[in-house]
């Protein structure tokens, strides 16, 4: 007791003689951003108006709003102000994986099948089966890695492992903060699952299991031991004499949530055939879906709408990659097709009544961002369902519509400047807050694949001086 009251003693010493770490910092807190053009979202229009944050929240916006005297200005005439956009499935924030030794396949393979259970669970299965993993826990601070999405307006994501069948638990993050813990936003927001056997979602690379018909397999017995498991649990917390504990299995346990729909699971599937699938399953377990990819989820649009299933659209749109040759074989139907009607699907889907927002999909390079959004306006989309789709849809899919996805007093000051708007050709992204801070773009040098990019680096939770005190966005 003596020991606590010491330290006590020191660390009120120290509160009483330290100034505050934002005046040790010299950052303000307070901002006014005005003559800007404001995008609510869930509101008209402001074409001139002021908006002001304070402490990370966003504390008036409107066309009369006077700025506090203690507020660094930021004139923004010539600016467009948005709710900061979503990426609303992928890996962003997430380390990226490392191959095995030696490559290839037989690599993939040895990466995918060790079985876990060191806690000693006697339900010991392969990896790629992981339910209880969570993307919060693993979630990385790397701001040259971030500088992808923030160049491309991205200031909040859905983020979760990208290899398994039961992939594990996404979580939601901000793209700024002084740490990994301060982006998260809210943990464990829904379970994910993939179909395929390889790649994005699939069944680990070459590992367990090889085929569609296992992927199924072990979907439906894992769903059907975490219902035994629910029933046995039950069982035994309403009456425990006479009965044997049952015990603990963190996969199980994980998927609880699921089989009582208060945590979604969103499903990754492109092709019609692959989304009814997934819908069947849906349906025979009684889970809250969420379609992610959807690529043809426009064909199953009646369904998705009936059943009340979001889509989780992607925007990376397939392209030529290169001019053929001369006596190169013609490209098939079916990819002159895909190319065709890929970007017309979300106007299709809006359409339809059906619920989605954008995800980027693995672009390779985050400039497309924006320019598959107008491909989609240009595709049939209005431009007004195009910025919903960014914003504020997927703040309400994902549990943080009362925080997030608009311009609103009370609400995270996550704002995406743009000059021009971003439903137009030429649109420049300016500058970014997140949760109230302005973040330093450093668009990325290069490109590393499936999303990823080496950038500039250094672009922290608060820019160079130079870039704070400039009045005017660039």
């Amino acid at each position: 007791m003596i020991v606590s009251l010491r330290r006590a003693a020191v660390l009120s010493a120290v509160a009483v003689l330290a100034p505050p770490l934002a005046a040790q910092r010299n950052v303000p807190s307070t901002y006014a951003i005005t003559n800007a053009k404001l995008v609510p979202v869930s509101a008209p229009v402001i074409p001139k108006g002021t908006i002001v944050i304070r402490d990370g929240l966003i504390v008036a916006l409107g066309a009369n709003v006077t700025a506090p005297a203690d507020a660094r200005i930021i004139d923004g005439t010539g600016l467009t102000v948005y709710p900061g956009l979503f990426d609303s499935f992928g890996t962003i924030g997430l380390p990226v994986a490392r191959p095995a030794t030696g490559g290839g396949a037989g690599a993939a393979a040895a990466v995918a099948t060790p079985t876990r259970g060191g806690n000693g669970s006697s339900f010991d299965q392969p990896r790629g089966v992981e339910p209880e993993l969570s993307a919060a826990e693993q979630i990385k601070l790397d701001d040259e890695a971030l500088d992808g999405p923030r160049s491309a307006g991205i200031t909040t994501a859905l983020t979760a492992p990208s290899t398994g069948v039961f992939q594990g638990q996404a979580a939601l993050i901000n793209l700024g903060g002084a740490n990994a813990s301060a982006m998260i936003v809210r943990p464990n927001v829904a379970q994910q699952i993939g179909f395929s056997t390889g790649g994005r979602g699939g069944g680990g690379g070459g590992g367990y299991p090889g085929s569609l018909m296992g992927v199924f397999a072990v979907l439906r017995q894992e769903l059907l031991d975490a219902q035994r498991y629910r029933d046995i649990k039950g069982a035994y917390d309403r009456n425990p004499k006479g009965l044997q504990r049952p015990e603990f299995d963190p996969s199980l346990e994980a998927l609880l949530p699921v089989l009582s729909k208060q945590q979604p699971v969103v499903m990754i599937a492109n092709s019609q055939r692959e989304i009814e699938r997934a819908l069947d399953l849906a349906k025979e377990f009684g889970l809250r879906a969420m379609i992610a990819g959807g690529s043809e989820a426009y064909l199953v649009a009646d369904r998705l709408k009936a059943e009340n299933v979001p889509v989780l659209l992607s925007i990376n749109f397939p392209r030529r990659t290169a001019a053929p040759a001369a006596d190169a074989d013609p490209e098939p139907t079916r990819v002159l097709r895909e190319r065709v009607e890929w970007p017309k699907g979300a106007g299709r889907l809006s359409a339809a009544g059906v619920k989605f927002a954008f995800q980027s999909g693995g672009l390779t390079t985050w400039s497309e961002f924006t320019t598959n959004v107008q491909r989609a306006v240009e595709g049939g989309l209005s431009a007004d369902n195009a910025i919903k789709a960014l914003t504020m849809q997927p703040a309400e899919f994902f549990g943080v519509g009362d925080r997030l996805g608009s311009l609103e007093a009370g609400k995270i000051a996550n704002l995406t400047i743009t000059r021009g708007d971003l439903t137009d050709k030429g649109v420049r992204v300016s500058q970014l807050f997140v949760d109230g801070k302005p973040i330093a773009l450093h668009p990325p040098a290069a490109a590393t694949g499936a999303g990823g990019f080496q950038g500039r680096g250094g672009g922290g939770a608060t820019p160079p001086s130079s870039n704070i005190n400039r009045e005017t966005p660039r």
